[in-house]
């Protein structure tokens, strides 16, 4: 399979099903650039029936290999990335995973209830990567009870398997050298972006990568008890600096992905009214 083609069956939903990343996308493309991704991010449990490797799987079957691995101990997540073998140039991919035996019993029952009530061959599909949620609808009342323990179990129950955001690829950019500018164009037209550290840019040129995202952007989701908005997915901007040697440092750096895992916190729109 084309790596173009993968990456474009993940790209459709995630733009459809979040206008404000598509519109920020064109507001790019409106002056005159040419957006390159330079990575996208999933999520899952480590069950090994969903584990980081299962879901890696459509992308070392068609070239990629697995690279660094990041622990982000107070979410109690692990996370790797992937490149591709032969093209520097395809994006990259990130995947994480909840570790759910560092977690409450009430939580783990849930998610394994969940992973249990389907069968096996399910999870051996390789459209599992491109099916969002495939456990059904839940109430709100568990979500919101979900998500006090972990922001992130919550959000993975309810969205399932689907790019969790996009980055666009900063280096690429003609006319926008720094996060700086990047952020100021982005929240000039209107959106909001993550500040979860109080700063909006994470990580440092000495460090070799810098990265800011955008606040997820906050959704009608249909829930087996009714309508609430909640937070979806979100765009980010990753700006990459060249090591001793001149090459693109082509890896994460934990603090900032600790921060940037953050984008998908609750949050109302009035509180940022």
């Amino acid at each position: 399979m084309k790596t173009e083609d993968i990456f474009n069956r993940f790209w459709l939903p995630y733009s459809t099903q979040n206008p404000s990343a598509k519109r920020i996308y064109d507001l790019f493309t409106e002056e005159g650039e040419k957006v390159v991704h330079d990575h996208i991010a999933l999520r899952t449990f480590n069950d090994p029936r969903i584990n980081i490797d299962v879901v890696a799987r459509i992308f070392t079957d068609n070239g990629y290999e697995a690279k660094g691995k990041y622990d982000f101990k107070a979410k109690k997540v692990f996370g790797r990335h992937f490149e591709h073998k032969t093209d520097p140039d395809a994006p990259k991919v990130f995947i994480s995973e909840l570790l759910l035996d560092q977690f409450s019993s009430n939580l783990q029952q849930v998610i394994r209830e969940k992973l249990d009530s389907l069968p096996d061959e399910t999870y051996q599909s390789p459209e599992l990567v491109y099916s969002g949620s495939l456990w059904g609808k839940i109430p709100y009342k568990l979500y919101e009870s979900l998500r006090q323990e972990s922001e992130y179990a919550a959000w993975t129950l309810v969205y399932g398997y689907r790019a969790n955001h996009f980055a666009i690829k900063v280096n690429e950019l003609k006319n926008f050298e720094s996060l700086q500018q990047i952020n100021a164009f982005v929240k000039n037209h209107g959106y909001l972006m993550n500040n979860a550290s109080g700063s909006e840019i994470y990580g440092a040129p000495d460090e070799l990568l810098e990265q800011s995202s955008t606040k997820a952007e906050i959704n009608p989701f249909e829930f087996s008890d009714g309508m609430y908005e909640i937070p979806a997915c979100f765009y980010e901007f990753t700006l990459r600096y060249p090591d001793k040697d001149g090459k693109l440092y082509s890896g994460f750096k934990a603090a900032n992905a600790d921060k940037i895992f953050e984008s998908t916190n609750f949050y109302r729109k009035q509180d940022t009214m």
